[in-house]
């Protein structure tokens, strides 16, 4: 089969088209003809040798995609083949083929055309597993989201608003932040022109953020820890601005608050069965009733990996980017 290999750790050529074996699903799995894959951060973080993938996991990129079942694995119930799915994997994504637990599959919701689905598992799961199940968002709250208009960022806008909570969002350029806006976001702030934690507060008469969702880590950990709200919480799922900062734990206490730093591929398959159920149950009757939207911002076909991920180190996307088979 077609897939994108990595014969070496580099830039987004260092991404090289090839003829691999085709995988074969163990018992609790499936296997998919893939129709896209979605691209992320992790996958630029993984080409460039800083996040390898967990063992037994495919060396091949792509923690997401959408397609067709083609076969199951023994014991393998409530799916069939040519049932058309959307799936988190743990890698192998970029490839005509991925095998999938079928615990992480979700059906593609009505509406969603094949293709956009792609964009759906990783930044759904992501979205829930952090926002509501560990920091426990509640309606009236204020949400903070670092890189609103990334495709975490998108996703993140619309299911708090969707709970009801008001939302602020940094981003760099104003197409950016009109767009989050178009999304419901509250409170907008271009981080290259404002600091973040003055205009927050502005914004919301002197609360802060009740939960903060950042990607950048050490860069921005003590601005956030300043800019949380008494009870607030900051979850850091990415390390863009560094891995190593300086928490004033008396800011901290003070506050009564909280920091927390969590990853999604490394967890357990039970964890991740368990928040894909929850995503299922929870988020997508959102989508299927029009509320909540993936946004793709562009898709490129498979052999076309290194462009798309030039794109996505460029960040001048809103959304997700795709590559289709």
């Amino acid at each position: 089969m077609r897939a994108i290999t990595l014969p070496q750790f580099g830039d987004a050529d260092s991404l090289v088209p090839d003829d691999v074996p085709a995988p074969t699903p163990g018992a609790g799995e499936v296997l998919i003809d893939v129709v896209a894959a979605g691209v992320n951060r992790a996958d630029i973080n993984q080409r460039q040798g800083s996040y390898p993938p967990p063992p037994g996991a495919s060396e091949l990129l792509g923690l997401e995609v959408s397609g067709r079942i083609a076969a199951l694995g023994d014991g393998v119930e409530g799916w069939s083949v040519g049932d058309e799915v959307c799936a988190l994997l743990d890698g192998g994504g970029y490839a005509a083929q991925a095998v999938a637990p079928a615990n992480q599959l979700l059906p593609v919701p009505t509406g969603v055309p094949l293709v956009d689905a792609a964009a759906l598992p990783e930044v759904v799961c992501t979205v829930w597993s952090n926002v509501f199940l560990v920091a426990n968002i509640q309606p009236g709250q204020v949400l903070l989201v670092h890189g609103g208009s990334s495709g975490i960022g998108t996703m993140a806008i619309q299911l708090a608003k969707a709970v009801g909570a008001h939302v602020a969002v940094t981003a760099g350029s104003q197409e950016k932040l009109d767009f989050c806006r178009e999304l419901g976001a509250d409170h907008l702030v271009n981080y290259r022109e404002e600091d973040f934690v003055e205009r927050v507060r502005e914004l919301t008469n002197g609360h802060g953020a009740d939960v903060i969702l950042d990607n950048m880590g050490a860069k921005y950990l003590a601005r956030n820890v300043d800019l949380l709200a008494t009870n607030g919480r900051l979850v850091t799922i990415g390390l863009m601005g560094g891995r190593k900062g300086e928490l004033d734990l008396g800011t901290l206490l003070a506050k009564r608050g909280a920091v927390i730093a969590t990853g999604l591929r490394s967890r357990p398959s039970t964890e991740k069965a368990a928040i894909v159920a929850a995503v299922r149950e929870h988020v997508w009757p959102l989508i299927e009733a029009g509320q909540v939207r993936p946004i793709v911002h562009s898709r490129h076909p498979l052999e076309d990996a290194a462009a798309a991920h030039r794109e996505m180190e460029a960040s001048g996307h809103i959304g997700k980017i795709l590559l289709t088979i």
